[in-house]
């Protein structure tokens, strides 16, 4: 089977990278495609997956209509010569736009309900759109739910083994306590008009008192801050998330994945409680609080650092959390090996 795999954002990376590996195992030819965005280029590098690079992002609603333009012709041009039996993306109007343009089939992944105008340029064009199952909106006979979450398609065991040197590089030794902050820039065409942490310093001067305070940021940062700021490698902060004592921040991806990990999470913004994982990750399973405020996240941080058994309590959460769900990667790798043959299979 050839496959065709368009990569939009440094988190497609990683949701994708082991089912990349697993099919080309199994004997499949896989093209992958991608947007200069952030780290995504770094990160197919890190992991020696080989891509044709689309488009850069823009800054501008202008550049970034532009992009849509070129992105929709150049992937156009690029399956039709490959001539792939599928093409998939997380919530990728090219992806779906080309397969109907060329009568292919695409699959579509989305965990992001509040993406409202990426969804109507998406959905009427593509065949199947997978979703967890805590997914609150119902999409109709398109829609598959399966038991989990994005994060799991990397995060869980059978592939995640946390690599402590990651520690060596801050000067940090297996149990000292650090905070990870994390600031995203908000520029997503879904981010408009929303917010997330309004208060960072008093964050650090408040949290720094526990432990030291790593900040990872996507914008630039007041001169204050800049002394806390750290810089490491796209593929190792899984590794030094999970070593990390408390998770507090406005990146919703990196929120998820400390709480899959076993790490006391705070997701702040003014998006908090639109999202079926976050919800249910709050609510079923403890690991990780949503606030649109920032003054009561701050309390819930303080208040979850001092708490000497908290490592111990959130790992039993954690296992509970893994016992429930399913290996993302493995129902991956089936549906779309048994997506020709029935497409009503259920992970």
């Amino acid at each position: 089977m050839k496959i065709l795999i368009d990569m939009g954002h440094p988190a497609h990376v990683h949701f994708f990278k082991n089912t990349i590996r697993c099919l080309e195992q199994k004997g499949h030819h896989i093209l992958v495609t991608a947007r200069d965005k952030e780290v995504t280029l770094a990160l197919l590098k890190a992991y020696g997956i080989e891509h044709i690079v689309l488009s850069s992002m823009g800054h501008s609603k202008g550049d970034l209509f532009k992009e849509f333009i070129i992105r929709d012709y150049k992937l156009f041009r690029i399956a039709k010569n490959f001539n792939p039996d599928i093409l998939m993306g997380i919530l990728n109007p090219t992806v779906a736009h080309v397969a109907r343009l060329l009568r292919k089939s695409s699959i579509i992944f989305n965990d992001t309900e509040h993406a409202a105008l990426a969804q109507k340029i998406t959905y009427p064009f593509t065949d199947v759109v997978c979703t967890p199952s805590c997914f609150k909106r119902d999409i109709g006979k398109k829609q598959i739910r399966y038991n989990g979450y994005h994060e799991l398609a990397y995060l869980h065991p059978n592939y995640f083994t946390p690599d402590p040197d990651v520690l060596n590089e801050f000067g940090l030794n297996k149990g000292d306590p650090f905070i990870i902050l994390r600031f995203v820039s908000w520029g997503a065409s879904h981010d408009v008009g929303h917010h997330g942490i309004q208060n960072k310093m008093e964050f650090v001067k408040k949290l720094e008192k526990y432990g030291r305070v790593l900040i990872t940021s996507e914008g630039e940062l007041d001169d204050a801050l800049k002394k806390n700021r750290i810089k490491v490698s796209p593929e190792k902060l899984h590794d030094l998330l999970y070593y990390a004592s408390l998770y507090v921040g406005d990146g919703g991806t990196t929120a998820v994945e400390s709480a899959i990990l076993g790490i006391p999470s705070i997701y702040v913004s003014s998006l908090a409680g639109t999202m079926g994982n976050f919800t249910e990750l709050e609510e079923k399973y403890g690991l990780l609080f949503n606030y649109n405020d920032s003054n009561k996240a701050l309390n819930k941080a303080v208040e979850l650092i001092q708490d000497p058994s908290i490592k111990e309590e959130w790992n039993k959460k954690r296992e509970k959390l893994l016992r429930d769900k399913i290996d993302v990667t493995k129902f991956m790798v089936r549906y779309i090996e048994n997506y020709s043959d029935n497409m009503e299979f259920r992970g």
